[in-house]
C-alpha cells in the first residue's frame, strides 16, 4: 500500500511490472483514439493476417466445428490430445529434430515460451535475446526479474545474428540463447552456417537454445528454412511453433513446444517445464483438432499466401528505399520489414506524429530493441496493394518535412 498526495491509500503494483511494455499493442491505443473520431487509419502495425485479406483454410474450420459437435469441449490431456500429439511427433520427424525428449501444445507459442523461460531462469540470471526481436520475450524476462542480455542483429549482413557480439555477452549467469527465425520484426531468414556458429557457442557454454520458428513456412525467393535443432544432437534445444501465422488462425491460440537434446543434459529441465504444463491444466481441446488437418491436410493456401506476400514485400522494398531518409533490408521470410530512418526526432515521436498527421500506423523500432545510435520502425507487409500504396504515399509526404 502507499498514500497519494490527496491522502488516498492506493494498491501498489509489483515492481516487476514497472518496465513491462508491448510496443505493438501500446501504439494501437493512440490509433483507437483517432478511430473514435471517425478517422480512417492505414494499419501497418499488427501481424494478424485476418485483419487484412487472408482467410483461414476451410478444412481447418470444419475440423474444429466437428470436434465441438463431438463434445470435445472438456479438459484435454496436459500434453495434447492423442491425434494432435501423434501429428506433432510426425512434425518433429519432418523437421529432422533428433533426441526429442517431450512436446506439448500451448495457448499460442507465447505460452510455451513463457513456461520454458520460467522453468529455466532465476532472478538475476540472463538470457541472450535478439535486438531487434519480439517484445514478448523481454516482457516475460521482466516478470521473472531476470536480466535481458541483448545481442544485436547485423543490419549490414541481412539482419543475421552477430555471433561475435553474442559470445562477448556470455558470462557465468547466462542460461540460454534465443533465436527468432524467420525474425520478427526484420523478416531475416538465418543462414545454416550462422545457426551452426550459434550452436557451437551453446555447446561450449552449456546453454539452452530457444528457437522460435513460428513463421517457418512463410519463406520467400525459393529459400529453405532450417530448424536449428536439426543441426546437432548434443545440445539442449527448445523449438517453438504453432498454427497462428502459417495457417492463418492467430485467434485460435494454438502453439507447441519441442524439447530435445541428450537425456543427461535436459532431463531435469524437461521435468521442470512439465510441472508448469500440468499446473496450467491444458490448451483448448477443440482447437487442437486443427493440428492434424493443418499439418497433414491440404497445403494449397501456402503457395498463394507466399506469392501475395512476396509481391507485397517487393513493393514495400521499392517504395521504402525510394524515400529519402529511409532504407530497408529485404526480408526473406515472415511478413515484416524493419526500415531504418534518418530523422532528428526519437522513433516513438516519429511514429506518433506519422499516425496523427498522416493516419498511418506503424510500430517504433525501440519497442523491439535496436542498436544504439540507430532508429527504425516496423511495418507489416500483409495489407493489400491499394492500402500499401496509400500508406507509403502518406509516409513519403510525411518524410518531406525532414
Amino acid at each position: 500500500m502507499s498514500t497519494s498526495s490527496q491522502g488516498i491509500t492506493t494498491i501498489t503494483p509489483a515492481r516487476r511490472t514497472e518496465h513491462v511494455a508491448y510496443a505493438i499493442r501500446d501504439i494501437a491505443v493512440e490509433a483507437e483514439k483517432l478511430r473514435k473520431q471517425g478517422i480512417r487509419i492505414l494499419p501497418l502495425n499488427i501481424g494478424d493476417p485476418l485483419k487484412y485479406d487472408f482467410k483461414t483454410p476451410r478444412h481447418m474450420i470444419e475440423a474444429v466445428y466437428r470436434s465441438m459437435l463431438e463434445q470435445n469441449n472438456g479438459y484435454a490431456p496436459s500434453i495434447a490430445m492423442d491425434d494432435a500429439e501423434a501429428a506433432l511427433h510426425r512434425e518433429v520427424k519432418r523437421k529432422r529434430i533428433p533426441n526429442l525428449r517431450s512436446l506439448f501444445v500451448s495457448i499460442g507459442a507465447s505460452e510455451g515460451i513463457e513456461l520454458c523461460l520460467t522453468a529455466l531462469v532465476n532472478p538475476g540470471e540472463n538470457v541472450l535475446m535478439p535486438f531487434p526481436g519480439y517484445p514478448l520475450y523481454t516482457a516475460v524476462m521482466q516478470k521473472l526479474e531476470a536480466e535481458i542480455r541483448p545481442y544485436y542483429l547485423d543490419e549490414e549482413n541481412g539482419w543475421q545474428p552477430d555471433v561475435a557480439d553474442m559470445e562477448a555477452r556470455i558470462d557465468a549467469n547466462t542460461r540460454a540463447i534465443c533465436l527468432i527465425n524467420p525474425n520478427n520484426p526484420t523478416g531475416a531468414l538465418y543462414r545454416k552456417e550462422v545457426l551452426l556458429d550459434v550452436i557451437a557457442l551453446a555447446r561450449k557454454h552449456r546453454l539452452v537454445v530457444f528457437s522460435d520458428e513460428i513463421y517457418d513456412r512463410l519463406v520467400f525467393d525459393g529459400l529453405e528454412h532450417v530448424s536449428t535443432a536439426s543441426l546437432a544432437d548434443d545440445v539442449a534445444f527448445v523449438t517453438f511453433g504453432g498454427l497462428s501465422k502459417n495457417y492463418l488462425v492467430p485467434g485460435w491460440r494454438m502453439g507447441w513446444t519441442f524439447i530435445s537434446g541428450p537425456e543427461e543434459l535436459v532431463a531435469d529441465f524437461d521435468e521442470a517445464v512439465h510441472k508448469f504444463v500440468r499446473a496450467r491444466l491444458c490448451a483448448s481441446a477443440p482447437m487442437q483438432a486443427a493440428i492434424v488437418p493443418a499439418l497433414e491436410g491440404p497445403q494449397d493456401h501456402l503457395p498463394d499466401v507466399v506469392a501475395r506476400l512476396t509481391q507485397r514485400r517487393d513493393y514495400t522494398m521499392e517504395r521504402l528505399n525510394a524515400i529519402p531518409g529511409i532504407s530497408c533490408v529485404k526480408p526473406e521470410g515472415a511478413f515484416y520489414a524493419f526500415p531504418k530512418m534518418d530523422v532528428p526526432i526519437p522513433d516513438k515521436e516519429f511514429v506518433v506524429r506519422l499516425l496523427r498527421e498522416q493516419h498511418v500506423l506503424v510500430v517504433h523500432g525501440s519497442g523491439f530493441g535496436q542498436k544504439p545510435g540507430t532508429q527504425h520502425f516496423r511495418v507489416v507487409t500483409l495489407p493489400d496493394m491499394a492500402t500499401l500504396e496509400s500508406a507509403y504515399d502518406q509516409l513519403e509526404t510525411f518524410m518531406r518535412q525532414f
